[in-house]
């Protein structure tokens, strides 16, 4: 049975060992999501802690997957804090764990935390990913427009420039 739910802090505070174990699992797979291999779950609690505190100040949405029980995948929102900008949003962090693959979790954790971001008042929301990476692929096919490339960007996990592609998204508010 899949589940999708928008967390909490204090919820958010109490799966961070699940969060851990995604995050360092897509690392380990080669996601460029900010961390450089090797990257355990332990090395993950404090960007987790930190998630649940912009949880609990109002400026992230945190929504999990949640498959027999087990968080298996996430994605966060950002609300984007200065004054010109309050009907945007920056999507974070879609990562699913390799074990819960091309069952559509993605696509679920998309769904929901664009309509989320929309009750929220955001009607603009954009994302970089890695420019050649599985993730990219998967943007366009939600509904993203691709907005363009930066060369040489961030750095793969394992090292190793990456370029990055930007996506945006107008929601229905």
């Amino acid at each position: 049975m899949t589940s999708i739910r928008l967390l909490t802090a204090d919820e958010a505070r109490a799966a961070i060992p699940e969060l851990c174990d995604v995050l360092a699992d897509c690392v380990a797979g080669g996601a460029s999501v900010g961390f450089m291999q090797p990257y355990t779950a332990e090395d993950a609690e404090p960007y987790w802690q930190g998630v649940a505190e912009s949880v609990e100040a109002g400026v992230n949405l945190l929504a999990v997957a949640v498959i027999d029980g087990r968080i298996l995948g996430t994605v966060q929102v950002g609300f984007a804090t200065m004054p010109n900008q309050p009907h945007r949003g920056d999507l974070k962090k879609l990562l699913v764990h390799r074990s819960a693959r091309g069952h559509g979790l993605a696509r679920l954790l998309m769904e929901a935390i664009e309509k989320e971001a929309a009750r929220h008042g955001k009607h603009l929301l954009v994302l970089d990913t890695a420019t050649g990476s599985d993730a990219e692929a998967i943007y366009s096919r939600f509904g993203w427009e691709r907005a363009g490339v930066i060369p040489e960007y961030a750095m793969w996990p394992d090292g190793g420039y990456c370029s990055t592609t930007l996506f945006y998204k107008r929601l229905a508010v």
